[in-house]
């Protein structure tokens, strides 16, 4: 019998997934991944940055253990704290402190759950990892879940080829209604369970609250990138994203989004309407790249941002990175972000956007 360690986290998908492991005939067992110390959610000033009675990872782990018993596997758990820190927490802070917006969950699967967690996993004799991802692998493919609404593939895209080996998607083929139904089946705990939503080590915290004992706030003017007026302060860069539209607090019901930022400056721009010009950029330059796929096409898809419809685009490679041009534009494509790759089901591998681009001029406020 195949023995397959699966990472529990708590929440609705590991836990149908481990059940369908079960099902399947494998030796299962969970683990329970560690990756932050829950005393650094207080704020600046010691408070409690988020209003719970337990922890949520310690709830998380609660949880896990409730579903492992009643599914009849043992759960273990291991701390990932330190090299969590080393790893997404340090290059989340670094990316923030470049104006850019990162994505620590690519990081946390390239370096945590799919190597340090899964270097664990072996220890244990484990045959297979397995994880409660909506995503698929056939013929030594990544492809997409086949609920498109909830595909992780995106957070994937970094992973190796040899990371992906010897790993099992059990849920990669149902709908998240279906994976809902059998855990309510088994009568789960975390059978309706809510999703969780937000940055995976601050979750649904007071982010502004959180990132002050890292960043110190430094406010700055909100200016109209057309006119150059300053139409209020903004309460530090690093809490904007270029497509924002929520938050700026000006005062006004008009449609109005962040375009970009000056570092050296400290200015946030904004502009007004969904269709403006300054949103809309026709290339971008990727680099860390990471290819799944054997081969490189000069045409194919690409998502800009989780759960973005597919663009089309072309693709002008150079040693260490790569061209995007999507001379339809694409709105708030940003610097930091995973530009990802795919042709039809596949996913193709991808890449951080480095800079962006409209007709092929760098856009000096990104």
């Amino acid at each position: 019998m195949s023995k397959v360690i699966i990472g529990m986290s708590g929440g609705v998908d590991s836990s149908v997934a481990a059940i369908l492991l079960k099902r399947q005939g494998y030796e299962v067992i969970g683990l329970f991944m560690r990756n932050w110390d829950a005393s650094l959610n207080n704020d600046i000033l010691g408070n409690p940055t988020i209003n719970n009675d337990v922890c949520p990872q310690e709830q998380d782990y609660l949880d896990a253990l409730k579903v492992c018993e009643q599914i009849g596997i043992p759960l273990q758990r291991v701390d990932f704290v330190k090299e969590y820190w080393d790893y997404v927490f340090t290059y989340f802070l670094d990316e923030l402190k470049k104006g850019r917006t990162p994505n620590p969950d690519i990081m946390c699967n390239k370096y945590i759950k799919f190597d340090m967690f899964a270097k664990e996993a072996y220890k244990l004799g484990a045959d297979y990892i397995a994880t409660g991802h909506y995503a698929r692998i056939k013929d030594g493919k990544l492809l997409r879940a086949v609920d498109d609404n909830k595909d992780q593939t995106y957070f994937l895209s970094q992973l190796s080829n040899k990371q992906l080996e010897h790993v099992l998607f059990p849920i990669g083929d149902l709908e998240k209604s279906e994976v809902r139904k059998i855990a309510e089946e088994y009568n789960l705990v975390t059978a309706k369970k809510k999703d969780s939503t937000g940055i995976c080590f601050i979750g649904e915290r007071n982010f502004k609250g959180f990132l002050q004992n890292y960043l110190p706030n430094q406010p700055g003017d909100i200016v109209d990138i057309e006119t150059n007026k300053v139409l209020g302060r903004h309460v530090g860069l690093m809490y904007y994203t270029i497509g924002q539209r929520r938050g700026l607090n000006i005062g006004t019901t008009d449609k109005i989004f962040v375009v970009g930022k000056d570092l050296d400056k400290n200015i946030l721009y904004i502009a007004y309407g969904e269709n403006n010009p300054y949103l809309v950029s026709t290339s971008c330059v990727v680099d860390q790249i990471n290819w799944l796929s054997k081969d490189k096409p000069e045409k194919c898809t690409a998502k800009f941002r989780y759960r973005q419809k597919d663009n089309d685009v072309t693709l002008e490679y150079h040693d260490d990175y790569i061209i995007v041009r999507y001379p339809q534009g694409v709105k708030a494509v940003t610097p930091g972000q995973a530009c990802v790759f795919y042709n039809g089901e596949e996913c193709l591998g991808g890449g951080i956007i480095k800079e962006v681009r409209r007709d092929e001029k760098k856009l000096w406020y990104l």
